[in-house]
């Protein structure tokens, strides 16, 4: 025992000899010493010298540790102090300051304290920029102590933090990052249906694709085909190149896209829209009211944005369904300046899927025809079609310093179709050939050029093409089709903010647009070319007023039309504008709208079996002889009540259109080719009742029209509208669980009216060709509408900046036969009539795959 403890003892006085000169240091190894003390400490164990300057020391801490060289220690005051220590020879050492140090931190959301990846720390004025990891961490080397670095990423205030205040801190550096919430000014909206659409104080409805929620029968947020949610737009033949707002044709709507007016919106042959609905930030539809900007389009205006924000980030996606593929991005080129980009293509043309025969069954039903006792006739025929589709965006986004920002943006779209029918008993094949493009370019200009005072120039070009041809049995006669359009358009929009209260706009466009249409046949032998040209001269001005609390918002413009068809006609038009919202209860607001419009372009629609059928429409030009300009006045009042997540409204509105013509209406009896001029009217009723939590919406819309035509030359002189279905009725609902999305619904309408021939005797054989003869127009009506439709949505993170998602669709769950329409025509043998219904789509299946980031 004792010699143990004389065993412990000299051991200790041994240890206590050997540590001597690091015993400050020892004592106090959990706390930080003055470098001072502890250069002193290393001086006297390796009998050097260090040579400093005090101040380069004076009030620098480290924290101390034992190391086995002085090699280590030496690198523990540089990576501590980021001093720099400097070997002059064996004995002496110098310390100075460092013009350079190395920096590591994470970054941080100050709110959750959630890391940050994949935000771009950038060493002011050099060429140092990285990204932060999964874990929001980052490390530089070599960075400049006078330097700062700049922190970014979207969504958060862009911070500015000195290097010096980092390498006061011994650790990785931990950096908060504060959420950006934008101040806006006090609006009136509601938001109803599903998230990401909301109705304006001006009673405009916008569409966020990017958080818009699930809809009935939609896994995809198609553009045209989402907006069918709204009351009163639908399409009574189910495609979106037709969509009828409150009973208007589909001509009579203003679609832009960038600011860039489209002849074209759709693939296959309008059941798909033509526009990426990915890149599409914002999408706003005006039925009535529509500010005094925007001419042309008498029933609606549909405008759609893509995302126009520089914010230094990449982002992008690409997905595929049943139909086709796609792939879209944004690419951050510098600081300012981004180039954004998308592309479509269908798989149509190469893989049979579910959705392309219930897309073909669709659209090539003009091809299959009943007799007068209803039975089918096209036996003994044989069908073989190959298609497809392409469509593709990009848009260059540069902005030329904090006050001015230049978008230049291009879109292509093309159909390319071969059709072939053979009639198997004589070996006779009828062919027919389709290619439709749509390429649009344009540029826009954003100013501020003071606090209260911005302006918006945009110059856009459009060219759309249809080139068909169709080949009948005989290979002797062959049609061809040619129908173009080119449009080039100036448009400068200023806004001044006199006060709070009250905003200026004026500004003035410039549109000429230029129509070809060629119709060759050469048996028996037929060649017409037709050229116009419209110049239209159109300066605006609107003034909004707005109390403080927003009680009362009132807008009223006005808009001058110069219209010029070159060599036929000159005409100007006043188009007054307004707009009132007022508040009338807690929760309960009243809104009064009224427009006069006015458009020179329209679609003909050729309902003959020319091209079997598929392609039937022609853009055409007003010429104030058989084709006048079209005009419109509307006026609405509605009432809008919204409370504990509750949303209710009600709108009647009155609507007439002046100058239609029997040839752009789609009449499908004796008057289709008269080419008759008169008008339409509607008076009509829109409601809407939506219930939402916190995660599920639900809602009921119904419509009410009342739609007829006026025509002077054709007896009676008043019956219903081609477009008039009664009463529409939608019930759905969406539910959210956790990540998974469910979306049902159910819609119905009346039928629309058709004209049925006379009972007997219905062929008139004194005319060449022979006529039908019909009874009084419109006074039958199709079958009511009724369709179900469901959708899931799954979605999940990959990780903090990639997502993906699943989607399965079943339209038309039922498999319920809908008759869209019924016409009527004379057999080849012109002894007996045929009947031509075109049905719904039958049952339909969809699936989408995606991942974006």
């Amino acid at each position: 025992m004792l010699r143990t403890l004389r065993n412990y003892i000299f051991f200790l006085f041994l240890g206590l000899i050997l540590l001597t000169p690091l015993t400050p240091i020892i004592a106090q190894k959990n706390e930080p010493v003055e470098l001072k003390v502890f250069l002193k400490t290393l001086e006297e164990k390796y009998a050097i010298k260090f040579s400093f300057v005090d101040e380069t020391i004076d009030n620098v801490f480290i924290q101390p540790s034992i190391y086995g060289n002085l090699s280590q220690n030496l690198e523990s005051i540089r990576s501590q102090t980021q001093l720099k220590v400097e070997k002059l020879d064996d004995r002496y050492y110098a310390i100075s300051k460092s013009l350079y140090i190395d920096l590591c931190g994470k970054v941080l959301d100050n709110f959750a304290e959630n890391t940050v990846s994949g935000a771009t720390i950038e060493v002011m004025g050099e060429d140092i920029a990285i990204i932060t990891n999964i874990d929001g961490s980052f490390q530089i080397s070599k960075v400049p102590k006078d330097a700062s670095l700049k922190i970014r990423y979207l969504g958060y205030i862009t911070k500015y933090i000195s290097v010096n205040d980092l390498a006061d801190n011994k650790d990785c550096s931990t950096i908060l990052l504060a959420q950006n919430y934008e101040k806006l000014d006090e609006v009136v909206v509601y938001e109803f249906l599903t998230s990401g659409i909301i109705k304006q104080e001006d009673a405009s409805i916008t569409l966020n694709t990017a958080e818009l929620g699930v809809l009935p029968g939609l896994i995809e947020p198609d553009v045209l085909q989402s907006i069918q949610a709204l009351p009163g737009i639908k399409s009574i033949d189910e495609t979106v190149s037709d969509i009828n707002v409150r009973g208007g044709t589909n001509d009579q709507n203003l679609t832009l896209w960038n600011g860039i007016k489209m002849y074209q919106s759709g693939h296959f042959f309008g059941l798909i829209s033509a526009f990426n609905p990915y890149l599409t930030d914002k999408i706003t539809v005006y039925k009535n009211g529509t500010p005094a900007q925007y001419g042309d389009g008498v029933s609606s205006v549909i405008s759609m944005e893509t995302k126009n924000e520089i914010d230094g980030v990449l982002l992008g996606g690409a997905g595929f369904n049943f139909i086709s593929g796609d792939v879209f991005g944004q690419i951050p080129l510098k600081d300012n300046l981004a180039f954004q980009f998308s592309a479509r293509r269908s798989t149509t043309d190469f893989l049979n899927t579910p959705v392309y025969d219930s897309f073909t069954d669709r659209a090539f039903q003009d091809t299959e025809v009943r007799n007068e006792q209803n039975q089918a006739i096209d036996e003994g025929l044989t069908r073989d079609e190959k298609f497809f589709f392409y469509d593709f965006t990009g848009k260059l986004l540069y902005d030329i310093n904090s006050n001015h920002k230049l978008r230049l943006s291009f879109i292509g779209i093309d159909n390319d179709l071969d059709f072939s029918e053979t009639d198997i008993e004589v070996n006779e094949t009828s062919r027919s050939f389709l290619d439709q493009t749509n390429f649009s370019g344009g540029l826009q200009l954003k100013s501020q050029w003071w606090e209260n005072f911005t302006s918006d120039l945009n110059i856009y070009f459009s060219k759309y093409n249809l080139d068909a041809q169709s080949f009948f049995p005989n290979q002797i006669q062959r049609l061809n089709q040619t129908n173009i359009v080119e449009e080039r358009a100036l448009k400068l929009n200023t806004n001044f903010k006199i006060s709070q209260a009250i905003i200026w706009q004026n500004g003035y466009q410039y549109i000429e647009t230029g129509i070809t249409n060629n119709i060759f046949n050469t048996e028996p032998s037929f060649n017409l070319k037709s050229k116009g040209v419209i110049r239209i001269h159109a300066p605006f001005t609107q003034l909004k007023y707005s109390t403080m609390e927003e009680k009362f918002i009132a807008s009223g413009g006005v808009r001058m039309n110069y219209i010029e068809n070159l060599g036929t006609f000159s005409k100007i038009l006043i188009e007054p504008r307004i707009n009132l919202n007022f508040r009338m209860a807690n929760n309960l607001r009243a809104q009064l709208l009224g427009e006069f419009k006015s458009q020179s372009t329209n679609q003909v629609i050729d309902l003959e079996q020319n091209f079997l059928g598929i392609e039937k429409r022609r853009w055409t030009l007003s010429n104030e002889d058989d084709l006048p300009i079209t005009k419109s006045q509307q006026g609405s009042v509605g009432l809008n009540y919204s409370k504990n997540a509750l949303y209710l409204g009600l709108e009647g509105f009155y609507k007439k259109v002046d100058g239609i013509s029997t040839r752009t209406q789609g009449f499908q009896n004796e008057n289709q080719f008269d080419g008759e001029i008169g008008s339409y009217e509607i008076k009509g009723l829109e409601f809407l009742i939506n219930k939402k939590g916190d995660n599920y919406s639900t809602w009921l819309s119904y419509t009410l029209n009342t739609n007829n035509y006026t025509f002077d030359s054709i007896v009676p002189n008043t019956f219903p509208n081609n477009l008039d279905v009664r009463h529409t009725i939608t019930f759905a609902s969406t539910y959210t669980i956790n990540k998974l999305k469910l979306g049902f619904g159910i819609n119905y309408r009346t039928g629309k009216p058709y004209t049925e021939p006379i009972t007997s005797n219905a062929i008139d054989n004194n005319f060449f060709p022979s006529r039908i003869i019909y009874q009084e127009p419109n006074m039958n009506r199709l079958p009511d509408y009724l369709r179900a439709d469901a959708s899931a949505i799954y979605e999940w993170n990959l990780n903090r900046r990639t997502k993906a998602k699943i989607g399965v669709s079943l339209l038309n769950i039922t498999n319920k036969k809908n008759i869209l329409n019924r016409y009527y025509r004379i057999a080849e043998d012109t002894s007996s009539i045929e009947a031509v219904e075109n049905t719904s789509l039958g049952i339909t299946p969809n699936l989408s795959c995606r991942i974006s980031f």
